[in-house]
């Protein structure tokens, strides 16, 4: 571009008209690289023919340009300034200088009265107008563009010396509330650019920039007492008084933002760290004011995880913590020992390069835990969970591991707070079978601080969450407490009189916020303990009175405690009739299958549980097959999520497994034998486009399925005709192919997080088939047909192609792979006890 074009670019960039100022601007972006413009521009501003809109013009583009572009700011980044261009200003600049406009120079206070008549004339209309632009409701975008030009206005006129009319206390406290009233507002969403790059500039942002600059303006001028002037020092007393602490607090509240997740332009962020150094470094090391360091440390701490990820700070964190944080452990000011102790835990997972500064600074917290001050133990308790997690060497806590939990169990007693349970959850969770010797009392003082938080909640209906969030908390460190001792079920016997109350009084109505935790418990203490007692049976009505009151949405929590007491308590389940727990258990079960309000997701743990029947009670629950085989054929007619219609098919096949021939006889007594089958055959069949199976896609789905099939081989010949057993045959074959290959797979998968969903969900709970060996149970049904009828063995294998010949033989040679490894495991076993 010649000096002509940039002279005429110039000009419009002063123009009124808001495009013609655009355009200009983008022209002046797009030709700012090209050769010599530099030195255009510094024709332009020393002479004199030119309008001298211009040359201010020009001498702004000038300083912004040399001090973005004269040097990279990276050591990879391309030049943007000829060297050629560079000589050629080095050698001109000071006679440049000389030339520039009087009107343009340093002006004294006396020679600046032009620029306070100014003031005095146009501030208070600025004032008035910048006032209605600011409550405006909804304000457009064009609104931020008039409120920012304000901003400029001001912070031009105060950058050097503030005018006269502004130390009235009266006429300055209005425009700072403005400005306060802006910084403290959040920035519109609506219409917010998505691209970063485009959002920092939007107009909204810009005025919260051009509002931090002017306040860190001023705290630059006022924050400091000992360098005012005499005339300006009560001003600056005032500004200190009423303004510098809530513009820290505004700033702190922004920085938040960033903390949780939200977005502040990296200028908004760089002048904000700029007033925050300022502030903090404004006093000698030995009298810094508290609530200032105070503050300084609470945003190190809040930045935690962008400090952590950028350099260069992220390599100077130790160096940090060392030098600035830990002579604060040992303040005499309470609350800077205890937000000391909170920045530590925020930067416990960092690096150390020497180990010895992560032992001094895990000592000073675990130190906190005896401090007299109350706020100092509950942040070292925060920090302490940090530590914990991120200590590498457990033997650095062991040793003061008793004296630990009783620092805990102290504030448990003086507080209700979640994160004193949340780091003793992962203590516990650290030390696993360690705490075996602490885990009666943990218990007990968890029960007890349970009974506080919950009373406290109860007896204050307008208090906050935080009493029942640490009463939910007490729950789960009492699971990862049961989760840890598992491998010793003599101490869930002694646990239980301790938690027993807890689950007596929130599986009622009164435990609906905590009902979840409770089952857990629960689960816990019927799968671990060595019986499951009389008194734990006293649950099973509330459970089941809840499950049909409120509960449905529980259902998946309750399959498993439920599971337990059938599984693991058989006889008991069986035999008791007062209560009569296969009564109530059949009237909830029937009541939601034949409920047409519940959705088919929400009854899915029902066929489980009929599935849990009839595999742990095989032949002494007769009378309750055809019961529930009618209830699970119903819903399976008007069932419409696939995975239902899986699990209702099992209920059958677990059926014919328990007793093939009587459950045969029901089918054709209900009419649904031919359809069954059909249904049955067909979804084993079914596949998807990339070859897997539609349905039945666990190893226990297909194992039940096996389990059926073969059972159906069994029977005789006047139940089962040929036709039929030779459907029944091949589709077993097939069946135990599929299932081998996935069994296969599924040892291969079992440590990937990522591995199919074929290998999931039920997979490793523990059910009465986990002993039986679908395939040598086939080979031992084939050869008891083979013995006891001869000649329907012989038309089977005549009817069967060369594919299922092979299928058959391969079946049976794994069979006795499998019966040979499961003889050694079984000796191993005898030798090892």
């Amino acid at each position: 571009m010649d000096l002509a074009s940039l002279t005429v670019v110039l000009r419009a960039a002063l123009s009124p008209i808001p495009e013609e100022r655009k355009a200009a601007e983008e022209s002046l972006n797009q030709f700012q690289y090209t050769p010599k413009h530099l030195v255009r521009l510094l024709q332009i501003i020393v002479d004199g023919t030119y309008d001298m809109g211009v040359r201010q013009v020009a001498s702004i583009h000038f300083k912004n340009f040399v001090a973005k572009h004269w040097s990279p700011h990276d050591p990879g980044e391309p030049q943007k300034v000829s060297e050629i261009d560079k000589s050629m200003v080095r050698e001109n600049i000071l006679g440049f200088i000389v030339q520039v406009p009087p009107l343009l120079r340093f002006k004294s206070d006396e020679e600046r009265t032009p620029l306070y008549l100014i003031v005095e004339e146009t501030f208070p209309l600025l004032l008035d107008v910048f006032n209605k632009l600011v409550h405006i409701v909804n304000p457009p975008i064009e609104v931020a563009d008039l409120i920012k030009l304000i901003c400029k206005i001001f912070w031009s006129s105060i950058y050097l010396e503030i005018p006269r009319q502004l130390f009235d206390p009266n006429v300055f406290g209005s425009w700072m509330v403005l400005f306060l009233n802006i910084l403290e507002r959040p920035v519109p969403l609506e219409g917010q650019p998505s691209d970063p790059e485009a959002r920092k500039s939007w107009g909204w942002w810009k005025v919260k920039k051009w509002t931090i600059h002017i306040l860190n303006r001023l705290y630059t001028r006022f924050g400091d007492l000992k360098l005012q002037k005499p005339e300006s020092k009560a001003f600056a007393q005032m500004f200190q008084k009423n303004y510098a602490g809530r513009i820290l607090g505004c700033y702190l509240q922004l920085l938040n933002e960033i903390r949780i997740g939200g977005y502040l332009p990296d200028r908004v962020t760089n002048l904000i760290l700029q007033y925050l150094g300022n502030r903090y470094d404004g006093a000698s090391v030995e009298f810094k004011p508290y609530r200032q360091k105070d503050g300084a440390l609470l945003a190190i701490g809040a930045l935690c995880d962008k400090l952590k990820q950028t350099e260069p700070y992220k390599s100077e964190l130790e160096r940090m913590l060392v030098q600035h944080v830990l002579p604060e452990f040992t303040s005499p000011i309470g609350h800077l020992r205890a937000k000391a102790a909170w920045v530590a835990g925020q930067y416990a997972h960092i690096n150390f390069s020497d180990q010895n500064n992560f032992r001094r600074v895990f000592h000073y917290v675990v130190s906190g835990l005896q401090d007299p001050e109350l706020p100092v133990r509950v942040d070292s308790v925060f920090a302490l969970r940090s530590f914990v997690e991120a200590c590498k060497d457990l033997n650095e806590i062991r040793p003061i591991l008793p004296q630990l939990l009783d620092e805990f169990f102290k504030l448990m007693n003086e507080v209700e707070n979640e994160d004193l349970v949340f780091t003793l959850e992962t203590i516990v969770d650290k030390f696993g079978e360690e705490m075996a010797p602490y885990a009666i009392g943990l218990c007990q003082n968890l029960a007890a601080a349970f009974w506080r938080c919950l009373g406290a909640s109860e007896s204050d209906d307008e208090a906050d969450d935080s009493g029942a969030l640490a009463a939910v908390g007490c729950l789960r460190a009492i699971s990862t407490i049961l989760e840890s001792v598992n491998r010793l079920p003599h101490l869930f016997v002694q646990i239980e009189p301790t938690l027993l109350p807890i689950m007596r009084k929130m599986l009622s109505t009164d435990g609906q916020d905590v009902f979840e935790e409770v089952l857990e418990i629960v689960s816990y203490m019927t799968f671990y303990s060595p019986t499951i007692s009389l008194e734990m049976w006293t649950l099973w009505p509330l459970i089941m009175d809840a499950l049909g009151d409120w509960a449905i949405d529980f259902f998946d929590n309750i399959l498993g405690p439920l599971d337990n007491y059938i599984s693991r308590s058989t006889s008991h389940f069986l035999t008791c009739k007062d209560p009569d727990y296969q009564q109530s258990l059949w009237n909830a079960l029937s009541s939601m299958l034949s409920d047409k309000n519940i959705d088919d997701a929400d009854i899915e743990p029902a066929p489980k549980l009929i599935e849990v029947v009839f595999q742990n009670c095989k032949g002494q629950v007769d009378h309750w097959v055809e019961p529930y085989l009618r209830i699970t054929i119903e819903r399976l007619q008007r069932a419409e999520r696939p995975y239902l219609k899986c699990l209702l098919m099992l209920v059958i096949a677990d059926a014919l497994y328990y007793n093939p021939s009587l459950t045969l006889n029901i089918l054709h007594k209900l009419g649904v034998a031919a359809h069954f089958f059909n249904l049955w055959f067909q979804m084993l069949q079914e596949v998807k486009r990339s070859g897997t199976r539609a349905n039945f896609k666990r190893e226990h789905d297909k194992k039940v399925c096996c389990l059926g099939l073969i059972s159906l081989l069994g029977l005789p010949a006047d139940q089962l005709p040929g036709e039929a057993f030779e459907r029944v045959f091949k589709a077993t074959l097939e069946l135990l192919v599929s299932y081998k290959d996935q069994a296969r797979a599924f040892q291969s998968n079992y440590e990937d997080d990522d591995s199919d969903d074929d290998y999931s969900d039920d997979e490793v709970l523990q059910s009465p088939i986990d002993e039986v060996d679908p395939f040598i149970f086939f080979i031992d049904t084939v050869q008891a047909v083979q013995a006891s009828n001869p000649i329907r063995f012989q038309n089977l294998t005549q009817t069967l192609d060369f594919r299922y010949q092979a299928m058959a033989s391969g079946i049976a040679h794994h069979a006795e792979q499998r019966r040979a490894e499961i003889e050694k495991e079984k000796l191993e076993q005898t030798v090892t006890k």
